[in-house]
């Protein structure tokens, strides 16, 4: 039967200790399948998303059994340094009672520091792969000691490129050895790599349907792409969230992004891969105290970067692989907390968002666009119940000076001037934006008298419209071939130009192309338009 609280694993009184201060108050699953498995010696092979506690997984069992004052025992290879520094505070954190010492080693950080950290003997080094190699290379590291080895999110150092380095590390430890690796999905080339460096490892699955927190709100706002940038402050002015992971697929749109808000006036930061550590280390740190509620971010600056209290992950780019969006929305909703996933969806992009809900096997529905006066009243809200926990505290202090105040200037004016101070973050002119400038394209789907029997792919329908039409790539919705005819969905003000074009091919509205001649000879009917699917 297996052990469905920390209590009945077997685990060190002090350890139990810390595991309660941390606020652990029951094993998650991947920890109830997989720290038995660990406390008997076996090698452990799992398959666990981020934010369901796979740290601890290993982190737990390792602290058990190392012993203290015996040198390096344990060896964790991370694939960013913000992962390695996130797993090195949480299991230092957790080894605090048992004295256990843990090293972090990553790039970007002065060697001669960390040298000075090897020497007084850390039980537990977390490293990243190259900086690792440089000390591996000096000499100043040795694994001869190592007995358990872990490497965390396998699948990311696997697309980062780091296959050879792990081998090249691996084979330096003794054979003798417990060896742990976790990974998002567990693909051919990492179970590859399992069985040929861990010993008959147990496989720790966490079923696709566990991958989704349940108290994450999962929503999208569609725009089109020239005013995904308004909208997003549009969402910003009605939600308000108290701090909010904004996700950008490249770290060129990260920096645009981020300086674009801050121009607006909204308190945002970047983060990705291209800032020095101490940017980075800067940035994380401001957004951890909550001196800046909004980051900005790529996929692979973000992996290290777990805080219990985000409450809203936007995805300003909409990401192709859905399991990137199990990534992403799992920094919100953690810990019992209730959070929210919002999508700024493009219209090409519909078919993109119904392959990641049947991924995550959950519905991601459609929102209307908060108007200017919600945002307005959103802020208002705000504003006032900020206020009002101002009041409940002492004001001894200010109402001497509120006084002197009130006597040399109008108190309404004051207070309209302390509630925008108060509220500085939040730019005015955005709200003045109206709501047309974002409102929803609604779309229709015309059906075409050519399919796959005239030799038409998606791509090739694309460019038949944007060579006879004035549409543009961004205007044209989801694509359906059929074998003889095709349903393309465009904007509702387009659809009269699409039928004037297929009921009267022969008239040029462009130069001849080969698509135009395929019609010719033909009297296509007026396209009927097939009802929308909701």
């Amino acid at each position: 039967m297996e052990a469905t609280e920390f209590k009945d694993m077997g685990l060190n009184n002090d350890l139990l200790f810390m595991i309660n201060e941390k606020g652990f108050e029951t094993p998650t699953p991947i920890q109830i399948r997989a720290i038995p498995l660990a406390m008997q010696g076996l090698d452990v092979m799992g398959q666990a998303q981020t934010g369901t506690g796979k740290t601890a997984s290993f982190g737990i069992p390792i602290l058990n059994k190392v012993t203290r004052g015996a040198g390096a025992q344990a060896l964790i290879i991370c694939p960013t340094r913000e992962l390695c520094l996130q797993v090195r505070e949480e299991i230092a954190f957790l080894g605090k009672r048992l004295k256990i010492g843990v090293l972090a080693i990553y790039g970007g950080q002065s060697i001669e520091l960390q040298i000075r950290g090897l020497e007084k003997r850390p039980e537990i080094i977390v490293a990243t792969p190259g900086r690792l190699l440089d000390h591996l290379g000096r000499g100043t590291i040795k694994l001869n000691g190592i007995s358990y080895v872990v490497l965390d999110e396998a699948d990311e150092m696997l697309d980062m490129g780091f296959l050879p380095d792990i081998e090249i590390i691996l084979a330096q430890c003794p054979r003798e050895r417990q060896t742990f690796l976790f990974s998002a999905t567990l693909v051919d080339e990492i179970r590859d790599l399992g069985r040929k460096f861990m010993d008959h490892p147990r496989e720790v699955l966490i079923e696709p349907e566990e991958r989704t927190v349940a108290e994450i709100d999962h929503y999208f706002y569609e725009t089109s792409a020239r005013y995904k940038v308004q909208t997003l402050c549009r969402i910003i002015d009605a939600h308000q969230p108290p701090t909010s992971l904004v996700f950008c697929r490249t770290k060129r749109s990260v920096d645009q992004l981020a300086q674009r808000l801050q121009t607006r006036g909204y308190n945002a930061d970047a983060l990705h891969g291209d800032m020095s550590q101490k940017e980075r280390d800067y940035a994380m740190g401001r957004f951890r105290r909550g001196a800046v509620r909004i980051l900005v971010a790529t996929d692979l600056a973000a992996r290290g970067l777990d805080i219990d209290l985000v409450t809203h992950v936007i995805n300003f780019d909409l990401p192709e692989d859905p399991d990137i969006y199990i990534h992403r929305t799992g920094r919100t909703g953690r810990a019992g907390r209730t959070g929210e996933a919002i999508s700024i969806v493009e219209p090409v992009q519909r078919r993109q968002l119904r392959l990641i809900e049947q991924h995550i096997g959950k519905r991601i529905r459609r929102e209307l666009l908060p108007d200017r006066v919600e945002a307005v009243e959103g802020r208002k809200e705000i504003l006032r119940s900020r206020i009002m926990q101002g009041m409940s505290n002492s004001l001894e202090l200010y109402l001497g000076m509120a006084d002197e105040l009130c006597s040399e200037y109008e108190p309404r004016i004051l207070m309209a001037a302390a509630l925008k101070l108060l509220d500085g973050d939040q730019p005015e002119e955005d709200l003045e934006e109206t709501v047309e400038s974002v409102a929803l394209d609604t779309g229709v789907h015309v059906e075409l008298p050519l399919g796959r029997l005239h030799g038409y792919t998606p791509r090739r329908m694309v460019d038949f419209l944007l060579a006879n039409t004035s549409l543009t790539a961004e205007q044209i919705g989801e694509i359906e071939i059929n074998g003889s005819s095709s349903y393309v969905e465009v904007p509702m003000d387009r659809v009269d130009e699409v039928y004037a074009f297929l009921s009267d091919s022969g008239r040029r509205r462009k130069k001849p192309s080969r698509h135009k001649t395929e019609l010719q000879g033909r009297t296509p009917g007026p396209p009927h338009k097939k009802r929308k699917k909701e």
